[in-house]
């Protein structure tokens, strides 16, 4: 996926607003770095890649 490393700058940018601002709580955020680093070893990985990879080629063609 071409944009992973701008996509990890804005989702981490949209955690840190949630953190900031919308009272995330620092447990909460450590509970979703867990979820996403034993997801990304299922055999589920590569088809929410190709998903996200779907969904931001629509949007850019937009």
């Amino acid at each position: 996926m071409d944009v992973s490393v701008p996509l990890v700058v804005i989702l981490g940018a949209v955690v840190w607003v949630a953190w900031r601002y919308m009272g995330l709580r620092g447990w909460h955020i450590a509970v979703c770095l867990l979820f996403g680093f034993f997801l990304a070893a299922t055999s589920t990985a590569p088809e929410i890649r190709r998903l996200v990879s779907v969904l931001l080629q629509s949007v850019s063609q937009h």
